[in-house]
């Protein structure tokens, strides 16, 4: 088993997950954060941290196309380790559904 970050976290990367981190798993998109499944050591401190809901483990159905793409963009993206500002319109967007077709991007973030 692995976490995993899904939509809700796009437009929102309130970054709280990247303080517990022990192993330092999460990479930074331009819009959101990722885990590497292979570093995530399944200890799931993480999840309750997530003011936007968007951490939850693999084993949850519906959720292989969200390992595929932590997978695929923790190996492209930079590590973050340490929180940064969360973006200004973070609440308004928490809770807004379909945001992966709406507003995800490939872009790398700036990493810490």
């Amino acid at each position: 088993m692995t976490y995993v970050v899904t939509d809700a976290c796009i437009r929102c990367k309130y970054m709280d997950c990247v303080e517990v981190c022990p192993v330092d798993c999460f990479y930074e998109g331009e819009n959101m954060l990722v885990i590497n499944p292979s570093e995530c050591i399944d200890c799931g401190v993480c999840e309750p941290e997530c003011p936007a809901e968007a951490i939850l483990p693999d084993t949850e159905n519906g959720l292989e196309s969200w390992l595929e793409l932590n997978t695929k963009y923790s190996a492209e993206w930079p590590n973050i380790t340490v929180k940064g500002e969360a973006p200004a319109d973070a609440d308004a967007m928490k809770g807004e559904t379909g945001k992966l077709e709406k507003y995800f991007s490939a872009e790398p973030g700036q990493g810490s």
